[in-house]
């Protein structure tokens, strides 16, 4: 009998729950060494690029029918230790095929192959010529005066950023004559100078010093009210973990959040800051992943997707606003960042902070069980005190574009006063419908409504433009009534781009700016958007992105308009995810030396919810909706996972749940509910349905899955519907 011939196990970015075996490249036998590279294999009529998850071996009667990989990416392994370990158990976790999720975890050049790239710092330096020829140069050109800063040595760019305008321009001209040439720098990571922060109050000093008390892994949170100072923590932690040479890694909601972040710690730690988001180009990120990889990048503060950074030499991980949804990946590999960071922080035997003024009830009800510890910062910083709260009773009142007439009052005396004013309203847009006054028609989108359920398109531009949300249709307003003829059409409701128009109209002598995803998609557009403002006395209209961690101290008042939507939604999480978006978005009032007031207008004045934020807190409204969930069976007390299926044909994606359903082996410990149609039941043409399972406990249900995954990639009805796994699924929609 022929002995087994060893083959490398290839992870591929396909959806196929599996590894690919393929013969190495070249005469070398595969061998430890080669697990974690990255390799070019045929695969069909395409090539793609996997990684080596593990090795093989097969009978050599089925060595006909292997194939040879094309070549190697890699001298090294790419993926090893930890992050390998890892991106293995988020795979397990989610059921979903490793090489999708080692493609969702690499930069976009290294999900092609392309080489780790090159992270020297680089700067330039005059070369013999050049040292001969600068006493020829003419006295006060740029030339002569770069020559000037390079004559003792080698000087990185950075450093010529700083000192001289206009260099590079110069430096060209010296290296077209060979008398300077641009040259690697080595990498030495500096010792952090922390440069003096305000004093810790005994609350910050207590919690910074149980983080830095912390011997490998421990799981910390921290629980302190909108302007407590969280970030100092954060800084006095992060200053201690880079001073024993370590690495930091800082998770933020918002690309938005990142440059003030950077802004800040660049300035107290004095240590080269690196962000990792989605507004960088492909190649910056790989870069600051490969000097991650390597050591050099020391601290890394980035959005979601930065949980996948390597940390060779981990001290600590901070995940700010650990409470935010956009944690939450929602298409594709769904992952949460924050739990991720969990997970790797236990891999890796570091601390993890999770800060938030408003903690998930999921992390509370972990520090209740004593699985996180709990640090609780319950007063403001320095002099600041917490903001007044008044719930404003508009029933039978005058409404204009949304504002009522106590609301403009409000907002002209604190003006006056030369103080800013925040007005929140969670919907971008001019008007969430379209309405025909005469005969009742509503624009709907065509691609996401079905005779049972319209889905209102939102008007945009002043009335002039239709846009839905969901599918991202466009369309002009019509001229008239598409049912009745008439010019009737009048748009209802309130966006922020409509609360702008009236407040520019109301207030003309004062800057308003309106902060929303429509204004802020250009990169750093929200730090150059509030620089515009300052400290002058003005008016921002806005959405949840300046509900998220945003500094402005003068401040004075806020105004949160249409809440009352948020008060009766069927999502069980509705009620956390509004509590949590009030707390914040008034924490951003009164922050420094200027009182704050908040305004609520709604027609619900008493409501449970809005009575027991107001008098209580965010933590009495956090008890009760608790027992709530207890008593239901959602979250924390329950898991879920959610099978998504969406097909032009609604009754193919209902049967094909109905036979995943079929496939579950009988399991007492898990509750199923479905199939049933999404409660948005169309979006962009597509039919969509749901089969939902709950479990008490986790094992019972991953179980479950586990036997039901493979067999539901065998179905034929597979291949016709657009299919998903949301293991822990944030929204039911």
């Amino acid at each position: 009998m022929s002995p087994p011939v060893p083959t490398l196990r290839v992870a591929l970015p396909v959806p196929l729950p599996q590894l690919f075996d393929y013969l190495p490249p070249g005469a070398a036998p595969p061998g430890p060494a080669d697990v974690g590279r990255r390799l070019r294999v045929p695969f069909g009529n395409r090539e793609l690029v996997g990684v080596v998850a593990a090795l093989g071996e097969v009978d050599a009667a089925t060595l006909p029918a292997l194939r040879e990989a094309t070549d190697w990416c890699d001298e090294t392994p790419l993926l090893q230790g930890e992050l390998a370990q890892s991106l293995q158990w988020l795979a397990r976790y989610t059921h979903a095929p490793l090489g999708e999720v080692i493609a969702t975890a690499l930069p976009g050049p290294l999900r092609r192959g392309e080489p780790l790239p090159d992270t020297h710092a680089w700067g330039w330096v005059l070369t013999e010529a050049g040292h001969t020829a600068a006493p020829r140069l003419r006295a006060g050109t740029r030339p002569a005066r770069l020559a000037a800063l390079l004559s003792s040595g080698p000087v990185d760019e950075d450093r010529l950023d700083e000192t001289m305008d206009e260099w590079r321009t110069a430096a060209r001209a010296l290296a077209k004559r060979a008398h300077a040439e641009r040259v690697p720098l080595a990498v030495t990571p500096a010792p952090p100078e922390v440069a003096p922060g305000p004093m810790l109050n005994a609350s910050q000093q207590a919690a910074v010093e149980a983080i830095r008390a912390a011997d490998g892994f421990a799981s910390f949170l921290l629980d302190g009210v909108t302007g407590s100072g969280k970030t100092e923590v954060y800084l006095q932690a992060i200053a201690h973990c880079l001073a024993q040479g370590r690495q930091a890694l800082v998770l933020v909601p918002e690309i938005g959040l990142t440059p003030q972040t950077l802004a800040r710690f660049r300035a107290r730690l004095r240590v080269p800051v690196h962000a990792l988001h989605s507004g960088l180009s492909d190649n910056e990120r790989a870069r600051v992943w490969a000097a991650a990889q390597r050591g050099e990048a020391r601290l890394i503060v980035g959005t979601r997707s930065a949980v996948f950074t390597p940390l060779p030499q981990a001290g600590l991980i901070v995940v700010d606003e650990e409470h935010d949804g956009s944690y939450k990946q929602q298409d594709g590999i769904r992952y949460h960042a924050r739990d991720f960071a969990l997970v790797r922080a236990k891999a890796l035997g570091v601390p993890v902070v999770l800060g938030s003024a408003t903690p998930s009830l999921e992390s509370l009800h972990n520090a209740q069980a004593g699985r996180y510890t709990l640090l609780r910062l319950p007063h403001r910083a320095g002099e600041a005190k917490p903001p007044g709260v008044r719930i404003l009773d508009v029933r039978k009142r005058l409404i204009q574009d949304g504002l009522s007439p106590e609301v403009l009052t409000g907002i002209g005396q604190a003006l006056a006063a030369g103080g800013q004013v925040l007005v929140f309203k969670n919907r971008r847009g001019y008007a969430p419908a379209l309405l025909c006054h005469d005969c009742g028609w509503t624009a709907a989108c065509k691609r996401c409504s079905t005779p049972e359920h319209r889905t209102p398109m939102t008007v945009h531009g002043a009335g002039r433009r239709l846009q839905c949300h969901h599918c991202g249709a466009r369309q002009p307003v019509p001229l008239a009534c598409p049912d009745c003829g008439s010019l009737a059409l009048q748009p209802q409701g309130v966006g922020t781009e409509r609360l702008e128009a009236r407040l520019v109209e109301a207030f003309p002598d004062y800057p308003v700016l309106r902060i929303d995803r429509g204004t802020t998609q250009r990169r750093d557009a929200l730090e150059t958007q509030l620089a515009r403002l300052g400290e002058a006395p003005g008016i921002l209209v806005g959405t949840q992105i300046l509900a998220k961690g945003h500094d402005l101290p003068q401040l004075s008042l806020v105004i949160v308009v249409g809440i009352d939507e948020g008060l009766f939604s069927a999502d069980f999480r509705a009620s956390e995810k509004l509590a949590q978006q009030l707390i914040q978005v008034a924490g951003r009032a009164g922050r420094a030396h200027r009182a704050g007031e908040v305004w609520l207008q709604t027609h619900h004045p008493d409501n449970a919810l809005l009575q027991t934020l107001v008098n209580g807190g965010y933590h009495a409204f956090a008890h009760a909706e608790l027992q709530q969930r207890e008593a239901a069976g959602f979250p924390p007390f329950a898991h879920l996972a959610l099978w998504r299926a969406e097909a032009k044909d609604p009754q193919v994606a209902q049967q094909f749940l109905d036979e995943v359903r079929r496939l579950e082996p009988a399991h007492d410990t898990v509750d199923r509910f479905g199939p049933m149609p999404a409660p948005m039941p169309r979006r962009a043409g597509f039919q969509r349905s749901q089969l939902l399972l709950s479990a008490a406990q986790r094992a019972p249900l991953h179980h479950l899955l586990d036997a039901m995954v493979p067999a539901i990639h065998a179905l034929p009805l597979a291949r016709r519907v657009r299919w998903s796994l949301d293991v822990d699924p944030m929204d039911l929609y």
